[in-house]
C-alpha cells in the first residue's frame, strides 16, 4: 500500500521504509518495514500500518514552543534523586500531552488512518499505537520498551491522543534516567510512532521470542514466552507465561526439536474492553486453559522457524551474528501467525565471552534456610536487607521508594520499566509476577542486578529489614535464602585453559546448568545422569505414575495429577519431561559426545521418590542390591525401563540430537547386558543403527574380569572409579571406619583398569573413566595417560585443574619420550 496522503514527510506507510530510515522513522518501524519489503516472501505475515515520522514529532514540539520549556525543566534535573526525576518527567509529559498538532500532521494522519481501514474494509479499524524512538537499539544500547504502547485504538479522535500520549512517554522516568546515564543528548532522540493493524490475539495467543537462551547467551536455542490473550501482560510480567525451547541446528535439517516446554501460570489475559472508553480489559483464564500449554507443537516449531528465518536476515544485513528479540502474535480468528515486532538483542550479543565468571554458593545443609523460589535472571548472586514496595504512583514517591536504600533487595509483585531507576540501587530484585522475558528481567539483565522473578507471595514471606541471599548461581530455580550465605566468584579467562592431547570431558547432572558449564573449554559430556531428571524435574516414582490409580491412595493421586498437569497422562508426562531434560544437556554440548547414563537409583533412593514407598524392597545394602541393568529386565521395573528408552528415542529421533551416546550402569554379567540390548532394540535403540553407541560402566570386578566378553557387544567403557574401588577392595565408601583404606590408586584397582584398557583396545573399544580421581591426584591422572586412557572426565568445577594436571603429564610424556 502507498499512501496517497504524505504530506511534509509525515507520514510513511511501513512497506515503503527500511532499516535505512532508522533516524526518520525510529527503530520499531524500521524493522517492520525492512520486514515487509524482505521477509513476506519467505512467508512471514506483518501486518501493515504506517509510520508517524519523527519530522512530525519536530513539527509538533516546534508547533507548542516545547523545545526551551522542555530544556528548563530538564536544567533541573537530578537522576539521583528519585522524587526530582519523578517531578521532572511528570511536567515534561503534561507539556506535550496538551499540545496541538499542525495542521498538516493531524490532516496527514487521519487520512493515513482511514486508507489502512478501507484497506482491512472497514471505516475505523482497530489499531495499535506503539513509540519508535529514533536512536531504538542502538548497537550500544537498548531503548525498547521505555516508551508506551496502546492497544485496540479504533477513530480519529482516539488515534491522535494516542500519539500525543507516545509522543509524551519520550520522557518517561526511566527514559530521562537511562539517556542521562549513558550521556545521550536528550534532543538527540525523537519519537516517531508506529500506527498497525491489531491482531486479534485477544481471542488468541501472543508473546515473546528470542533467538538465544537470555540467560547463557547460547546460540543455538529459540527461546518462546507464550499466554492467552494481548502480549503486554507477559512483556509487563503480570503473568508468568508457557515457555518453550527449540532447538536450531536441528530445527534447521527438519526435526520437531522442541526440546523444553514450562507451564506457566496464565491466570490472566487482556482482551478488548467492549464499554466507552475501555480500550483493553484484563480478564481471568479458565482453569481448564491454564492446565494446558497455550501453543501446539506445531506453532512452536512454526514461530521458531520465522525466528530463525529473521534472525539469518538480521545477521546477513550486518554481517555478523545478529540476535534478534520478537513479538509474535495468532489472531484467534483466522489462526494466522503474525510478527508483530522485532528489535536486534543488546545484551549477550554485545557482551565479550572471554572468561569463565562462576557464583559458587558455599555453604551446605542449605534446605532449612530457604525461603521461596522463582525464576532466575542472571548468573549472579546478591545479599542486603529487604524492602518491600508496592507502588510508584505517587507524584512525590512513595515512602517506601523514598527510603530505599543502595545495596538493598528490592521486593515487590511487579516491576515495569519506570522503576528502572529504582532498580539499579538494588543489590537484588525479586517480583512476584513475571516470567524471563518480562520487563523486570529485561532491565535486570540490562544493569547487571541478580534477579528472581515469578517468585509467587514473596510479598508475604519476605519482611522489611530482612537480610537475605538471592542465588541467581544454581540453575534456572532463583532462590532466597534467610541470613548470609556464604559465596565465591571465580573469574578464569579461556586462555588459562591448557589444550591436551587426551580429551577431557564433564560430568553433568543438571540441565539448566548445562548452557552455562559448556562455554568451558571440552570434549563433550562424559557422563549425564539421568537421576538429577527424574528426581528434580519429574519427582514420581516411575511406577507409581503408571500403577498409582491400581493402588488406591486418593492423595497420591490427587498429588500425581498435580504434577502432570499440561500433559495429556502420566506416560507422556514421564517421557517428554525425561527427554526434554537430556536434550537440554545434548544440546548445550551439540555436536560433541553426550555419554547419558540409565538411570541408577538404589532402592532406598527410590524409595524416597513420590509413591517410592509402594514399589521398593527394604534392602540391608542397597549399593550392592536392586539397581541398574538388574532392574531394566525385572517384571517389577520392565515398564518404568521402557519409558527411559522411548525417552531415549525421542531425543534422537524427534530431537534430532543424535550425539547421545547411551551407557548401561552396574551391568553384572554379559548375559543381563544380552538382556537390556535386546529390550533397547525393541524399543528402536539398536545399537550402530544411525550410529548410535552403546556404552558399559565398569565399575564391577566383573565387567574387568570378563572385557573379553563384554567388549563385543559395546562401543566403549566407562570406569565408575567410585563402586570400582570400593568393590575391588571389599569396603563401604560411605564407613567411616574404613575410609582410610579407600584409594583408587590402590594397586589392586590399578590393576583392574591397566588390564581393561588393554583388554578393550584389543578389541577396539574406547575406556574412558568418570571421576575425581583424576582431578585429586595428579599421580592417578599421570598412571591413566600413561596407560592410555581415551577420555577424562570430571566435574565442570574440577575442569580448569584437570586440564592443568593433564597437560603438564602430557608434557612429561613427550619430555621422556624425547
Amino acid at each position: 500500500m502507498t499512501s496517497k496522503n504524505q504530506t511534509n514527510n509525515y507520514v510513511i506507510f511501513l512497506e515503503e521504509i527500511g532499516m535505512d530510515d532508522l533516524l526518520k522513522v525510529g527503530g520499531k518501524n524500521a524493522s517492520l518495514g525492512e520486514m515487509i519489503s524482505n521477509l513476506t516472501a519467505q512467508g512471514i505475515k506483518i501486518p501493515n500500518g504506517f509510520a508517524v515520522t519523527a519530522d512530525a514529532f519536530d513539527a509538533f514540539i516546534e508547533e507548542n514552543d516545547l523545545r526551551e520549556k522542555i530544556e528548563d525543566i530538564l536544567q533541573q534535573l537530578n537522576v539521583d534523586d528519585i522524587v526530582n526525576l519523578r517531578r521532572t518527567g511528570s511536567e515534561i509529559r503534561k507539556l506535550i500531552s496538551n499540545g496541538k498538532f499542525p495542521v498538516g500532521v493531524e490532516k496527514a494522519i487521519l487520512n493515513s488512518y482511514y486508507e489502512l481501514s478501507e484497506s482491512y474494509g472497514q471505516e475505523a479499524t482497530d489499531i495499535a499505537v506503539r513509540s519508535s524512538a529514533t536512536a531504538e537499539d542502538l548497537p550500544d544500547a537498548s531503548f525498547a520498551g521505555q516508551q508506551s504502547t496502546f492497544l485496540n485504538i479504533r477513530g480519529g479522535e482516539m488515534l491522535l491522543t494516542a500519539i500525543r500520549s507516545c509522543f509524551a512517554s519520550l520522557y518517561t522516568d526511566r527514559a530521562i534516567s537511562y539517556r542521562s546515564s549513558r550521556g545521550f543528548d536528550h534532543f538527540a532522540v525523537k519519537l516517531s510512532v508506529c500506527v498497525q493493524k491489531m491482531v486479534r490475539s485477544d481471542l488468541g495467543v501472543s508473546g515473546v521470542a528470542f533467538s538465544l537462551d537470555t540467560e547463557s547467551g547460547f546460540k543455538d536455542l529459540v527461546l518462546i514466552n507464550a499466554a492467552f490473550g494481548l502480549g503486554e501482560l507477559v512483556v509487563g510480567g503480570e503473568i508468568m507465561p508457557d515457555e518453550f525451547l527449540v532447538f536450531k541446528p536441528a530445527l534447521k535439517k527438519g526435526y520437531p526439536s522442541v526440546i523444553e516446554k514450562k507451564l506457566g501460570k496464565k491466570t490472566h489475559k487482556l482482551i478488548y474492553g467492549h464499554k466507552p472508553f475501555e480500550t483493553v480489559k484484563k480478564v481471568p483464564v479458565e482453569q481448564s486453559q491454564q492446565m494446558a500449554f497455550c501453543l501446539e507443537d506445531e506453532q512452536i516449531l512454526q514461530l521458531a522457524r520465522w525466528v530463525q528465518k529473521i534472525e539469518d536476515y538480521y545477521s546477513g544485513r550486518k554481517g555478523g551474528w545478529c540476535p534478534m528479540d520478537i513479538e509474535w502474535a495468532v489472531d484467534g480468528l483466522s489462526g494466522e501467525l503474525f510478527i508483530v515486532q522485532a528489535r536486534p538483542e543488546t545484551i549477550h550479543s554485545q557482551q565479550e565471552q572471554d572468561r569463565i565468571r562462576e557464583f559458587q554458593i558455599e555453604e551446605n545443609g542449605l534446605a532449612e534456610k530457604l525461603l521461596l523460589e522463582g525464576i532466575a535472571v542472571g548468573e549472579k548472586v546478591g545479599v542486603g536487607k529487604a524492602r518491600r514496595i508496592f507502588t510508584l504512583d505517587g507524584r512525590d514517591g512513595s515512602a517506601d521508594e523514598l527510603e530505599f536504600q543502595e545495596g538493598e533487595i528490592l521486593v515487590t509483585e511487579m516491576t515495569d520499566p519506570d522503576w528502572e531507576p529504582l532498580m539499579k540501587k538494588a543489590s537484588a530484585i525479586i517480583t512476584e509476577k513475571g516470567g524471563r522475558t518480562c520487563h523486570a528481567a529485561i532491565v535486570a539483565r540490562e544493569i547487571g542486578v541478580p534477579a528472581i522473578v515469578g517468585a509467587a507471595e514473596a510479598t508475604l514471606k519476605i519482611k522489611d529489614g530482612q537480610e537475605l541471599t538471592v542465588s541467581c548461581a544454581e540453575g534456572t530455580t532463583g532462590k532466597v535464602y534467610m541470613g548470609h550465605v556464604n559465596y565465591k566468584l571465580i573469574e578464569t579467562p579461556y586462555t588459562d585453559f591448557p589444550k591436551t592431547t587426551t580429551p577431557i570431558m564433564m560430568n553433568i547432572g543438571s540441565p539448566d546448568l548445562a548452557l552455562q558449564f559448556n562455554k568451558i573449554p571440552n570434549s563433550g559430556v562424559g557422563l549425564a545422569r539421568e537421576e538429577f531428571i527424574i528426581n528434580n524435574h519429574i519427582k514420581v516414582h516411575p511406577m507409581a505414575l503408571l500403577k498409582h490409580r491400581e493402588i488406591g491412595d486418593k492423595e497420591l493421586s490427587a498429588e500425581i495429577a498435580k504434577i502432570i498437569k499440561g500433559y495429556t497422562n502420566e506416560e507422556e508426562f514421564f517421557i517428554n519431561n525425561l527427554a526434554q531434560g537430556v536434550a537440554k544437556i545434548a544440546a548445550a554440548f551439540y555436536p560433541k559426545r553426550v555419554i547419558t547414563r540409565l538411570s541408577d537409583f538404589k532402592s532406598n533412593e527410590y524409595f524416597n521418590l513420590l509413591g517410592g514407598q509402594f514399589f521398593e524392597p527394604e534392602e540391608e545394602n542397597p549399593m550392592i542390591g536392586w539397581r541398574g541393568a538388574s532392574r531394566y529386565y525385572s517384571p517389577d521395573f520392565r515398564e518404568a525401563f521402557d519409558l527411559e528408552c522411548k525417552a531415549l528415542k525421542m531425543v534422537r529421533d524427534d530431537f534430532g540430537l543424535d550425539n547421545i551416546t547411551i551407557m548401561i550402569p552396574f551391568c553384572r554379567t554379559p548375559g543381563e547386558l544380552e538382556k537390556i540390548l535386546t529390550i533397547m532394540e525393541e524399543s528402536g535403540l539398536k545399537r550402530g543403527e544411525r550410529n548410535l553407541e552403546i556404552y558399559l560402566m565398569a565399575e564391577i570386578p566383573s565387567n574387568i574380569i570378563l572385557a573379553e566378553q563384554f567388549a563385543p557387544m559395546i562401543d566403549g567403557f566407562s570406569i565408575g572409579s567410585n563402586d570400582l574401588t570400593q568393590l575391588t577392595l571389599g569396603l563401604d565408601r560411605d564407613s567411616s571406619l574404613v575410609a582410610h583404606l579407600y584409594d583408587e590408586r590402590n594397586e589392586a584397582v590399578k590393576t583392574m583398569i591397566r588390564s581393561l584398557i588393554r583388554t578393550a583396545h584389543n578389541h577396539g573399544v574406547k575406556v574412558g573413566i568418570c571421576g575425581q580421581g583424576p582431578s585429586d591426584f595428579p599421580d592417578f591422572s599421570e598412571f591413566l595417560v600413561q596407560e592410555g586412557i581415551d577420555s577424562i572426565s570430571v566435574t565442570p568445577d574440577s575442569m580448569l585443574k584437570t586440564l592443568k594436571v593433564i597437560s603438564a603429564v602430557e608434557a612429561i610424556g613427550k619430555v621422556n619420550t624425547t
